[in-house]
């Protein structure tokens, strides 16, 4: 059966989404989008996430204007500040003792585009996180086993990182790992993608 859906794109260098994606069972191409992530003056979490998100898309799709580019981002809402990937153990040791015994949001946006089709859309995802207490020790001896520098907020709650929260709210769990794909996939319909 001839399949004419237009190619499909994952704007990113995540391997959290790209393994996410692959849960839809669609061949779809990884490029890495090079964006500049650092925050504007401010920026909130939500409108870094969602600006980030429709950044990386259109990055990738001016290039492949036939295709649909999906771009994503998430950052961390600790009181209205943002809180990106940490990059060093320093940073996430800082980070985790930041959060501990707090309630945070983790901001995740998706944007998928269409150059040829006209098609812009996007959707933040808001997760509402409890970290429990940590102390420096087990803060220490979780980055040591999981090292996560690369998750925003340092904590991967598909792995270890679970162990240190008390609460995740959300009406998608894919969305706090890094793409929400109940929102990805009712994006992908509108763009023409057929999943079955």
């Amino acid at each position: 059966m001839l399949n004419l859906s237009p190619p499909l794109i994952l704007a990113s260098t995540s391997v959290y989404r790209r393994e996410l994606l692959q849960r839809l069972r669609i061949p779809f191409e990884v490029v890495a989008p090079h964006v500049d992530e650092t925050p504007m003056p401010k920026e909130t979490p939500q409108d870094l996430a969602s600006r980030l998100a429709l950044a990386k898309a259109h990055a990738v799709a001016k290039n492949s204007p036939e295709a649909v580019v999906i771009g994503s981002d998430q950052v961390v809402n600790l009181r209205g500040e943002c809180l990106g990937k940490p990059g060093t153990h320093e940073k996430a040791f800082h980070q985790l003792q930041r959060l501990s015994g707090h309630e945070v949001f983790f901001e995740t946006a998706v944007a998928v585009i269409c150059l040829n089709n006209n098609l812009q859309t996007h959707e933040l995802v808001r997760i509402r996180v409890k970290f429990r207490e940590l102390g420096d020790v087990e803060i220490e001896s979780y980055l040591r086993a999981e090292t996560p520098y690369d998750c925003a907020g340092s904590a991967k709650s598909e792995g270890l990182g679970i162990t240190l929260l008390d609460l995740i709210e959300s009406n998608d769990p894919t969305a706090l790992v890094g793409l929400p794909l109940i929102a990805t996939s009712r994006m992908l319909r509108q763009a023409g993608l057929k999943f079955f």
